[in-house]
């Protein structure tokens, strides 16, 4: 992990078009490889994106004693037969906020865990007491210390079937609560979980493992605790929140691109919103073709729990809005704090007004953006700032590249093969 940090130079103002692909979603990729720790036998999962989470991820399973041979550059062998549990090194989990999956997974296989305080993108600090409730209703104990977060079934290696109600939807937290509760004793029901097209992911590869986990998808999941699991060969779904910055990037730009290789059912909510900005949008099946002209009506965002808008891409179409005729609204009811690129996009000649209290951006748009030199502070306010620097007149300098990488896989390259004028260089 010690990659050199680069930068990226764009020279915004060029339509795309042609073809772009999109990868395995990492947001799935992480739960699932976490959840071969359930497994003593070898699991093949293909379609994982090559990025720095996922490899952050293979380490900590490798330090777990978890063996893994790689099969090609997207598939790779998982043999946990051997793995361990409490031996996730401090300095990688304090770097993924997908750590936190090791705790549901060594409880629910070993009946007791141990990892050091999370990490990951610091737009918003996210407590895991929703995990811990999770752990309770299923017989653990669990004490959140200052620099480490343990946890032990309270009778024997084991834990047992419990109702499990969220407060609030939480993928974390659903996803620690199917992993704990998947070799529980006895049936788990988990109330108010979350819908995320990930949160299937993660179910339909356990089930494919002989798991009994029902009702993934929908706010009521019911899990029958299984003895032990077998080995499957299972393929990650499409990344639904690079497709859908792709989308926002070809929408603010112009131009006529096919996005590939992705379930556009997981995108009708973003699609929705385009289209009410007056971007054409074609459904065909596997792939969704966008036609935009770069002339956008403004529109109100509300992003929140899935099926609504993603929060993982309302900076995206915050940056989009930013050129809107008019004024927009984006309210953000997961995540309040998520507005650090605004700045970014002032910077770049942008009328945005964030109040992080209230979790709203009010956005005037401009006529134009002008290139700039900006900092990604988070995965997905890289992804909007070069998602700007693309609409932008003139040439744009953007760092934090290391956090873009972390969700996109080859993003450069995919671009540059519709047109896109940027290139990495060393800082």
């Amino acid at each position: 992990m010690d990659e050199k940090e680069t930068k990226l130079i764009v020279t915004g103002g060029s339509p795309l078009h042609g073809e772009i692909h999109v990868s395995g979603m990492k947001n799935a990729a992480l739960p699932i490889l976490f959840g071969c720790l359930l497994n003593e036998n070898p699991c093949i999962i293909r379609n994982l994106p090559k990025v720095t989470d996922i490899e952050l991820t293979m380490q900590i399973l490798e330090c777990a004693g978890v063996s893994i041979r790689r099969i090609d550059d997207s598939s790779v062998e998982i043999d946990a037969k051997n793995a361990q549990p409490m031996k996730a090194p401090p300095e990688l989990v304090r770097m993924m906020r997908g750590s936190s999956y090791v705790l549901g997974a060594e409880l629910g296989r070993f009946g007791h865990t141990k990892i050091s305080q999370l990490g990951g993108c610091a737009f918003a600090p996210r407590p895991i007491d929703q995990h811990k409730k999770a752990f309770t209703c299923l017989g653990a104990v669990v004490m959140d210390g200052e620099q480490f977060v343990f946890a032990d079934a309270e009778t024997g290696d084991r834990l047992r079937g419990g109702n499990i109600v969220f407060d609030i939807q939480s993928v974390g937290a659903t996803v620690n609560a199917i992993l704990a509760a998947t070799l529980a004793d006895g049936q788990t029901t988990i109330e108010n979980a979350a819908r995320e097209p990930h949160i299937v992911d993660l179910a339909n590869f356990l089930n494919t493992c002989g798991a009994d986990i029902r009702g993934a998808g929908t706010s009521i999941i019911k899990i029958r605790g299984v003895d032990s699991l077998h080995g499957c060969t299972y393929a990650v779904a499409p990344d639904m929140i690079e497709a859908g910055t792709y989308l926002a990037m070809v929408a603010g730009t112009g131009g006529d691109v096919i996005v590939k290789d992705i379930i556009p059912q997981h995108l009708k909510s973003v699609c929705s919103k385009l289209i009410e900005m007056g971007v054409e949008i074609d459904d065909q099946g596997d792939a969704i073709r966008i036609r935009s002209d770069g002339i956008l009506d403004p529109v109100r965002i509300t992003a929140a729990p899935y099926p609504s808008f993603p929060t993982d891409l309302q900076p995206q179409f915050g940056a989009l809005l930013s050129i809107g005729l008019g004024e927009s609204i984006i309210i953000d009811e997961v995540f309040k704090s998520r507005f650090q690129y605004v700045e970014g996009l002032n910077k770049m000649g942008a009328d945005i007004q964030a109040d992080t209290e209230r979790g709203m951006a009010v956005i005037n748009g401009v006529k134009y953006l002008t290139g700039a030199k900006v900092q990604g502070t988070d995965l997905r306010a890289s992804a909007a700032l070069l998602t700007a620097a693309l609409m932008a007149k003139g040439e744009s300098e953007v760092t934090g590249i290391d956090k873009l990488k972390r969700g996109y896989e080859n993003i450069v390259e995919k671009l540059i093969g519709i047109g896109a004028s940027l290139r990495e260089e060393e800082i």
